[in-house]
């Protein structure tokens, strides 16, 4: 039986490029750092949870290609943009000497969000999980932001490595109740996220982000049980564009650009092993 899948189009504003920038750069644990962008030419586009950016890395000579990086928040009331890095070679080391007032050029929004709700009621979707593992739980915390403004009951089902793995705790609990699990059980339940009850808890959403086979367990969990589940998928990207195919994702629906088609697809898309 052919399986449906749900899509919703929904108009979203083209990518600009703009020089953005740097209000500030906040050194977090285990090698991340967080950047804080502003435009000044004005009011930043509309950008929805689970798009990303790509960056030109200036002062770099081994990189030549833009970082594609998550968008991990956006600030209205201070018009500001936030990209979480996590610190792994020559261009993510540029990018965390950044001071502030230095200019980073950008490209963004870039890619297809997360589901979100057309209504403020919510009459079916109330209940939401967002569950994220490592530097994939970055763009969880402004997704779970615009649930929370729109209505929806959020929780955060965070796991890591260490308990200095769970980045940026203090600003999920704004908007959810925070569930916690660590490898070595310094924070939460010890294991990964899978093994946490609340994953079992009664649901009418999930999305997720973070290793893709802790993301693939998720989707299984929630494919068995009936629940809508969406993955941000974190493929190698280049262009951003979808022009030169090195983020490609088998699914049912053939070969497809993460970077343009994606990051987020549902569940029922994805060919889950």
């Amino acid at each position: 039986m052919p399986i449906t899948i749900p899509h919703i189009n929904i108009m979203q504003n083209p990518p600009i490029q703009a020089d953005l920038h740097v209000v500030a750069v906040e050194t977090l644990p285990k090698g991340h750092v967080l950047l804080r962008l502003t435009s000044p030419e004005g009011s930043l586009p509309d950008i929805r949870p689970g798009q990303f950016v790509e960056v030109r890395v200036e002062g770099s000579p081994r990189t030549f290609l833009r970082r594609p990086i998550s968008v991990n928040f956006v600030d209205r009331d201070h018009n500001e943009l936030w990209l979480l890095v996590h610190i792994v070679g020559d261009g993510t080391r540029t990018l965390g000497r950044l001071k502030e007032g230095s200019k980073l050029d950008c490209i963004f929004p870039l890619g297809q969000g997360f589901w979100m709700p057309m209504d403020k009621a919510l009459p079916q979707e109330k209940r939401i999980l967002l569950v994220g593992g490592g530097v994939g739980t970055a763009p969880l915390l402004y997704y779970g932001h615009e649930l929370r403004k729109a209505g929806a009951e959020v929780a955060f089902l965070l796991g890591g490595r260490t308990k200095d793995d769970i980045l940026q705790r203090n600003l999920f609990e704004h908007y959810g109740e925070v569930h916690l699990t660590t490898e070595d059980g310094s924070a939460g339940v010890r294991g990964f996220v899978t093994h946490h009850p609340a994953l079992k808890d009664k649901w009418t959403r999930i999305a997720t982000c973070g290793p893709k086979p802790m993301m693939w367990a998720v989707a299984h969990e929630a494919l068995k049980r009936g629940i809508e589940c969406e993955l941000s998928l974190e493929n190698l990207m280049a262009c951003g564009l979808g022009a030169c195919l090195c983020c490609v994702e088998k699914t049912r629906r053939g070969n497809l650009c993460v970077c343009k088609e994606g990051p987020v697809f549902n569940a029922k898309e994805l060919i889950i092993d």
